[in-house]
């Protein structure tokens, strides 16, 4: 019983990386890298304000790569399958979660040590960016019937992106350079943004009970 198990476990595994939008994470993590080693390309030197600015781009490239994550152009034939959603959303997750780790690393490796800002805060915020997208996939995925909804949640989370840039108040602003005052006060709050983008990720992982929108034709 146990070695059955264990061959439906890994057939389940399998089964689900076969679903995964590798290209788009993929091309997301590309054109990341690209951001970062961009001062290497241009053969310039960048300063810490420029090495935090191209960690944050780089950071929200990926993410959008990872809005595509929980698409499936299948999904209105699997969601009767027995195995739940949150299953194969976790394991979808955990599958480009080493990508994802592997990828931070050689951004941060991109940059001059000079250049490179307090890696524990950056990558929080590259942590905290990275959840949102997926937490965003996740309530598309749970309100709507939308096979794909990686597009929509991309276009999303890249105006919400440019809106907090600009729109933010002074006392919430996220983006704050290395050496600032409020830089602990600022990961305070991408902390807090963190923790809420995967409350909402997890509260939005299980089948609905009932979908929000029109009712498709009999």
């Amino acid at each position: 019983m146990r070695r059955s198990d264990g061959r439906a476990r890994w057939a389940l595994v399998a089964a689900v990386a076969r679903t995964v939008p590798w290209r788009a994470v993929g091309a997301g993590a590309v054109v990341g890298l690209l951001v970062v080693a961009l001062p290497r390309l241009l053969s310039r030197t960048p300063d810490a304000w420029l090495g935090v600015t191209l960690l944050r781009a780089a950071a929200l490239v990926f993410a959008l790569g990872l809005a595509f994550l929980l698409d499936d152009p299948a999904r209105r034939l699997t969601a009767p399958v027995p195995t739940r959603r949150w299953v194969r959303s976790g394991l979808r997750a955990a599958l480009a979660a080493p990508v994802a780790a592997l990828w931070w690393a050689a951004a941060l490796a991109l940059l001059p040590e000079d250049a490179r800002p307090p890696v524990g805060a950056v990558t929080l915020e590259a942590a905290a960016t990275a959840v949102l997208a997926l937490a965003a996939a996740a309530v598309a995925v749970r309100f709507t019937d939308e096979p794909e909804p990686g597009p929509s949640v991309a276009a999303g989370l890249l105006t919400l992106a440019l809106l907090a840039a600009s729109l933010l108040p002074a006392r919430w602003d996220l983006f704050v350079p290395p050496g600032d005052p409020n830089w602990q006060a600022a990961h305070v709050r991408w902390a807090m943004v963190l923790a809420s983008a995967t409350a909402v990720w997890t509260a939005c992982a299980p089948e609905p009970l009932r979908r929000l929108g029109p009712r498709p034709a009999s």
